[in-house]
């Protein structure tokens, strides 16, 4: 290694450093600026709570034994969720661009469908697969796998108009252009999609929880909210954003272990 390349490798990790650095202290500020406004006056604690409160809210769930159920709960079904709309938005992507006349009938449909709020559909599907985690883990598919549909076709569309048009005139078949072209080149998209349809799977479990779960931290959140303990309704979304953000990091990691076995 030169010495210019060992001063810029340097130079990278003091920058990344500095992120991480800057990341925790403005944590650490918004902390102090929460429990502040509650301590000074300046907002009531018991509307928006406090660090304390949140921490012995948590700390009292844990004692009734009830924290880790109501945190696997939820995490189990976003997690199932998420994978399969992930899987199934993928899919039909892949198809609605091997067969261009099913995108183009489909796709105002698909834009009517992700347009639509699908909380709308809760009674129907409380009715259609039962008031119990089936509803929950539907709801999480009806809200992330038109996004991911929509997300990953435009990724592979983009990819495909130049690179469709090279393989073909090589004489390779649609397939060999969709696997050996569109596909890797769509590695981003396709990444960039998951991300996305990270936050969508919370939001479909929560949406599913609000309506009929008896578990799990959206029940929390429902029930904290009609009782006044708004203490609950806060530790709840805590750790919701914890959760969230583990999630999120954890396809991030397999983003940057594919973007190497891609070249990217």
């Amino acid at each position: 290694m030169s010495r210019e390349h060992a001063e810029f490798i340097k130079k990278l990790r003091r920058g990344t450093r500095l992120t991480h650095a800057l990341r925790i202290v403005l944590f650490a500020l918004l902390i102090l600026a929460w429990d502040g406004a509650g301590r000074s006056g300046m907002l009531d604690p018991f509307i928006i709570s406090s660090p304390a409160r949140v921490a012995k809210t948590v700390v009292s769930l844990y004692r009734a034994g009830e924290l880790f159920g109501h945190i696997f709960t939820t995490f189990y079904e976003t997690v199932v969720g998420f994978v399969l709309g992930t899987a199934l938005g993928v899919l039909i992507a892949a198809v609605l661009w091997f067969v261009p006349l099913f995108e183009r009938v489909l796709d105002p449909y698909l834009v009517v469908l992700n347009a639509l709020p699908k909380i709308a559909l809760g009674p129907i599907l409380i009715v259609w697969v039962g008031a119990g985690p089936e509803a929950i883990i539907t709801m999480a598919l009806l809200v992330s796998t038109v996004v991911t549909v929509m997300s990953v076709l435009a990724g592979f569309i983009e990819a495909g108009r130049d690179k469709t048009k090279l393989f073909e005139t090589l004489g390779a078949t649609r397939a060999q252009c969709f696997f050996k072209g569109v596909l890797p080149a769509s590695v981003p998209t396709v990444m960039s999609a998951l991300k996305i349809s990270v936050g969508m799977s919370w939001v479909g479990v929560i949406v599913g929880e609000y309506l009929v779960s008896k578990r799990g931290l959206g029940y929390l959140i429902v029930y904290g909210g009609q009782v006044f303990k708004l203490d609950l309704v806060m530790a709840s979304i805590v750790i919701l954003c914890l959760l969230a953000a583990l999630m999120y990091y954890a396809v991030a990691l397999c983003e940057k272990k594919i973007g190497k076995r891609f070249g990217r």
